[in-house]
């Protein structure tokens, strides 16, 4: 039972058996859920949200570890975790409404995350290659989004 429930919630919900770019997919998944969060919750909320899913994923991804290889693609509970930080900066800004400025955070968002998490700029190279174990999984992808929230907040500034 705890084998299935680690795989469901490492899968973020079953997104990461997707085909091609299951990363992508477990970014872009997480979207619906951060407009969500940050509209009724801001900052508080996407902070909390991000903690609980980092925690969440350092525990399932353990689980799953045990029967398969290093940050196996399925895995994309660290995306998750990771795009919600890179809304954290921004949250308050979301906050009660959705009009085309919010709906180009989310997209900037998005896509910077993306960027980070491909690139990897250290600590997340570090993270990913050297720490091989849960933490690595997950760090390198709250690294990523780490550099996103802050590369957002300016974009917000301007936009």
């Amino acid at each position: 039972m705890y084998k299935k429930l680690s795989y469901f919630w490492a899968t973020f919900f079953g997104v990461g058996y997707c085909p091609f770019a299951s990363g992508t997919a477990g970014s872009l998944a997480t979207i619906p859920f951060a407009i969500g969060i940050a509209y009724y919750y801001g900052f508080y909320g996407v902070l909390l949200a991000s903690i609980i899913i980092f925690f969440l994923g350092i525990f399932t991804v353990k689980e799953v570890l045990k029967y398969t290889k290093h940050d196996p693609s399925i895995v994309v509970i660290d995306e998750t975790a990771g795009q919600l930080f890179s809304f954290i900066l921004v949250a308050d800004q979301l906050q009660g409404v959705f009009n085309l400025r919010v709906g180009l955070i989310y997209v900037f968002g998005f896509i910077l995350f993306r960027i980070f998490d491909i690139t990897k700029p250290q600590p997340a190279k570090w993270a990913d290659s050297k720490v091989m174990n849960t933490w690595g999984v997950m760090l390198d992808d709250v690294f990523a989004g780490i550099y996103a929230s802050l590369v957002l907040y300016m974009i917000s500034y301007y936009l």
